[in-house]
Formats: C-alpha cells, structure tokens, sequence
C-alpha cells in the first residue's frame, strides 16, 4: 500500500463508546510502534506478519485494562512459529505512553509458503495480566482456533471471560511518498459490557465446542444492538483502518453514526523495554558461583541478549550470584547489595 504523510493519530488508541448501545471500544493506529519492534529482527515477512498483528491486539486489549504494570499476550505452537510473546506496560503518570514490546521464535526451516496463521500449529493463545508486587497475577488461555491471531482474542474473550469481542484489524507494509517501505497497522475493537451478556455453560459453535462471541451475545435489544454494531464493522475498508487518509473519529462517525459514538483522551505508546542491567543480575542472582561458572564464556564473561530489544549485556562473572553462605556475589557482611 502506499500512503502519504505521517498521521497525528499515528501511535495511538483511541478509546470510544456507543451511547445508544451498551458497547465500549478501542481504535488503534501503529506506525513507529511496530518499527520499534521490527527492526530489532531479521523477521521473514510471515513471521513479521504475525508479529504486527499480535501487537496491535496488545495496543487495543491493554488500552481496555486498567493496569499498574503489565499486561502480556502469548501464542504458543507445535508449528513453525514455535512463540510470538508481547508485553503492554500501562503509562506510570498520566498523559504518559504506553509502551509495547514483541517478539517471536521459529524454526526457519520449517516455515511454509502458506498464509501467516498457518505457521502456528497447534497451541494456545494466552492473556497475562501483572498488577505488580504483591498482586497474584492472572492468566487465561484458549485454543489456537479460527484462522488467525484475531479469531482467537475473540474466542478469548468468549471463552474466559464470557464478554462479546469483535476486531477489525489490517497490517501490512506501506510505503510513504519519497520515503521507505515500513510496517503499518490500524484496528477497531468491539466489546459489549459484561453486566449485559448471558452465562454460557453448553459448548459453542467453534471448533471442538470453544465459544465464539455470537454463543455469549446478549438477547433481546441488547442483542440487536450488539448484531448491528457487528454489521457495521464489517463494512470497514482496509485503507480505513490503517488511517493515510482517516481520522478515528471520522472512521467512527462513519460507521456509527446513529449509535451515537463518544470519543475520550487518545492513549499515545511506543516502543519500550524494561530489559536493564539490574534486572539481568537479578535475574543470576539466584545461582551458585559454581553454576555461574557453567555459564562463563572462555573469554571469562557472562553475557546476555535481551529478545525483545536486542541489547547486549557483557558481565563479570565475579559479581554475579551467591557464595556458599548465601551471599551476593560482590556483598558486604553487613547485608550490602552488589
């Protein structure tokens, strides 16, 4: 695709609600975002395909969580793409971004000419949710079904969680005027309210019995509203969603309109990792000096590379772990940290 200058809405999530329907949603432009990500890989373009879409279903679930730390979403596979794993972190301060990470693991070899879902195999989708220190984190997890990242967030959200979910995403590289090729991506997340879906107990309609967002609709007008929402995404162009030409909110009085939609404070992310030092060395500090031994190179340094961002950490071995007695490596006798 090719497009024209960068968008002001680039980056972003935009939340939104339907006042004349019980339906909350998300839109979501990733432009740099994705860059960040990419670029850290040498990704074959399925592989970045998977990958651009994972992230931009992280931007739209995170933005829906009020989170004070970290959100993840993970797939893994007997496939070809053996992991993709992405982590949303919630702003600390308010009007601070977001920041998202992503990555993935495959097998090289085994990789097909078939369209990017057909990588995955067989597997789970799984939602992460950390509150911090002191909180229990939750995770929930669903079967790799329906042909692609996006039917299985759906299945998600039916299955665990019994809400109706409905996306629209579409990614892809672009091409601005006099620039150079790059990743975009644009989403529209449907979600109706929980308080107004039924309890589904019976199996669903989707493969193997999972439930899909049309077993945990709600009924009656609720319902309707629900069904009508649905149709209405389903008009989305794809140049729509991925924004050269469309603002959200035009997008969304374009489609909703009648439903009355109510925009609210964009959430801007960006790329961002939390990989450091000190976390590296917190992280070996629960081995011996023995077992950090076994990983010291002959050049007598331990070294680490962060997935995520590709950074590189080159240690002394003598600063890291615990000695016999339980002490940090590089310790004072008075309880001092490294």
């Amino acid at each position: 695709m090719t497009l024209g200058k960068k968008l002001a809405w680039d980056d972003t999530v935009l939340p939104f609600q339907l006042d004349n329907s019980d339906i909350r949603g998300r839109v979501a432009r990733l432009d740099g975002v994705l860059g960040g990500i990419l670029k850290q890989h040498e990704y074959p373009p399925v592989v970045e395909a998977l990958v651009a879409e994972m992230a931009l279903l992280t931007a739209l679930i995170g933005q829906t969580i009020k989170l004070r730390w970290k959100l993840s979403l993970q797939v893994q596979s007997n496939g070809p793409v053996r992991m993709i794993a992405t982590d949303y972190y919630g702003p600390t301060e308010e009007g601070e971004p977001a920041r998202i990470r992503a990555y993935a693991s495959y097998d090289a070899d085994r990789l097909t000419d078939a369209e990017p879902f057909a990588q995955v195999g067989e597997g789970y989708f799984a939602i992460m949710i950390d509150q911090g220190k002191d909180m229990t984190p939750y995770q929930g997890i669903t079967p790799l079904d329906g042909g692609s990242l996006r039917a299985c967030a759906e299945a998600y959200f039916a299955q665990s969680e019994q809400i109706p979910t409905r996306f629209a995403l579409s990614f892809g590289r672009s091409t601005e005027q006099g620039g150079a090729e790059h990743w975009r991506a644009g989403g529209v997340m449907l979600q109706h309210m929980p308080k107004a879906s039924p309890l589904v107990t019976e199996g669903g309609s989707g493969e193997a019995g999972l439930l899909q967002p049309a077993d945990v609709a709600p009924e009656g007008e609720e319902g309707e509203n629900w069904n009508r929402a649905n149709i209405l995404l389903d008009t989305v162009d794809e140049l729509e969603l991925i924004g050269p030409s469309v603002a959200p909110t035009d997008l969304l009085l374009r489609l909703f309109h009648e439903e009355m939609p109510r925009v609210f404070d964009a959430q801007p992310v960006r790329f961002g990792c939390t990989c450091s030092e000190e976390r590296v060395r917190q992280s070996l500090s629960i081995y011996s000096a023995k077992d950090i031994q076994t990983m010291t190179t002959d050049e007598g340094r331990v070294t680490a590379d962060c997935q995520f961002c590709g950074a590189h950490y080159d240690l002394d071995p003598d600063t890291l772990g615990f000695d016999g007695e339980g002490q940090g490596a590089g310790s004072k006798d008075d309880g001092g940290t490294p």
